[in-house]
């Protein structure tokens, strides 16, 4: 009966680093973390990828309460949620793209209620869908999940992350948030700037012309049919952040391309 015990607290502590790892991705990475993906769906999803990757390695048994557990503990956490630190840059980008434009065509104030972002512009809350469906539709939660499989060759139990190399790149790839929302919402922006010097134009060639009245409804509507033209480049440039952010991923997990 001891021997049975000793091997239950054994397996426990072996199935504890992969589950850790496991978690933390699944509490940062994107679409896992939104409030509508179900908690309890989410535990079970972890405990179904640890138990798929148990038998693959060879797991040291750590005491978790130790010093040496608790910073393995804060290592296998580290690495779970830089990962989705990176995916969520991306989701950073879509988010500040849709507010530069939303502010462009006067649409600022018109907010949604988004439970993973918070109050954000109706643009931003599109542009949200729109990077969702696009992230699904080329795979890439099954890419990341395969990532995550994947670092336990390229980091082990008991390598740690941490180091100046992977704190510089993160903070680069952080950048990402700034430019890639300017390479979403510079041709609408542009050409709402266009409208509005053309608005500028005829306000000072007809004084008598209330620019209030005409200029919102026109910036309004130009801004709708700009953004369904620049449609097809945003879901490009959208297409793009996501593929580089797996490229980071992949360099900070030191995982080769396959």
């Amino acid at each position: 009966m001891n021997f049975l015990a000793a091997d239950v607290v054994e397996r426990f502590y072996t199935f504890l680093w992969p589950m850790l790892r496991v978690s933390a991705l699944m509490i940062t990475a994107p679409i896992f973390s939104l409030s509508a993906f179900n908690t309890r769906l989410r535990i079970l999803l972890a405990l179904v990828l640890t138990w798929l990757v148990y038998p693959l390695h060879t797991w040291p048994v750590v005491d978790p309460t130790s010093a040496q557990g608790l910073v393995e503990v804060f290592n296998q956490i580290m690495i779970g949620a830089t990962m989705g630190l990176i995916l969520q840059v991306v989701v950073g980008a879509v988010v500040v793209a849709g507010q530069s434009i939303a502010a462009a065509m006067g649409l600022s104030m018109a907010n949604m209620i988004d439970p993973n972002m918070g109050n954000v512009p109706t643009i931003s809350q599109l542009l949200i869908v729109l990077s969702t469906l696009i992230f699904v539709g080329f795979g890439g939660h099954a890419i990341m999940l395969g990532l995550i499989l994947e670092s336990f060759h390229s980091l082990p139990i008991g390598t740690s992350i941490m180091n100046q190399a992977v704190y510089g790149r993160v903070l680069q790839w952080s950048s990402m948030v700034f430019l890639g929302a300017v390479l979403m919402a510079l041709p609408v922006m542009v050409a709402l700037l266009f409208i509005n010097v053309g608005l500028g134009v005829v306000t000072r060639a007809a004084p008598s012309l209330n620019i209030f009245a005409v200029g919102f409804p026109a910036m309004i509507m130009a801004g709708f049919v700009i953004l369904i033209i620049s449609m097809d480049s945003i879901g490009g440039r959208i297409n793009w952040l996501w593929v580089q952010g797996f490229s980071v991923v992949r360099e900070v997990l030191g995982v080769s391309r396959v």
